[in-house]
């Protein structure tokens, strides 16, 4: 899904009415939830979400849905666990591959090489410079772990 060019509202909307007239009840949930979501987030913005921000929203949508699978877990329900793991693979067609590994420990060397970056006192400035690399391809938390890693050995 993501592969193509920027995904709109409208391209929601259309997938909203196809998934009603084929009474896919996954589907129609999750683009309601998303949609409303975007269109509270376009009234805050007082504008139409652009690329950046559509890609942060739905970033967004899933990562509340794997912390709504963690607490269900925890609190052993199955049935919730089972309908979130299944919106969250929904939602996961719309975003980008995540990044590897060895891709993102390649994107943050980069970074700290060119911030010259050579202690952990700089992973802030490391970070400015790396997020937007990334294009919502990997979380803040894990870069910043891979980040602190490179920076705290010898050979970052």
């Amino acid at each position: 899904m993501y592969n193509r060019a920027m995904l709109t509202r409208e391209d929601l909307e259309a997938q909203l009415k196809d998934a009603i007239r084929d009474v896919d009840d996954l589907q129609k949930r999750t683009l309601r939830l998303v949609l409303s979501a975007w269109k509270l987030a376009e009234v805050e913005r007082g504008s139409e979400l652009d690329e950046s921000a559509a890609l942060a929203l739905l970033q967004k949508q899933a990562k509340t849905r794997r912390e709504t699978i963690a607490d269900a877990e925890r609190a052993g329900r199955a049935d919730i666990v089972e309908s979130t793991q299944a919106e969250l693979g929904y939602l996961e067609s719309f975003l980008p591959q995540p990044l590897s590994q060895s891709e993102l420990e390649q994107l943050a060397r980069e970074s700290i090489q060119e911030i010259g970056a050579t202690d952990a006192a700089q992973m802030g400035l490391v970070m400015k410079d790396l997020m937007p690399r990334l294009e919502g391809r990997a979380e803040g938390k894990q870069a910043s772990v891979v980040v602190l890693n490179l920076l705290s050995s010898d050979d970052g």
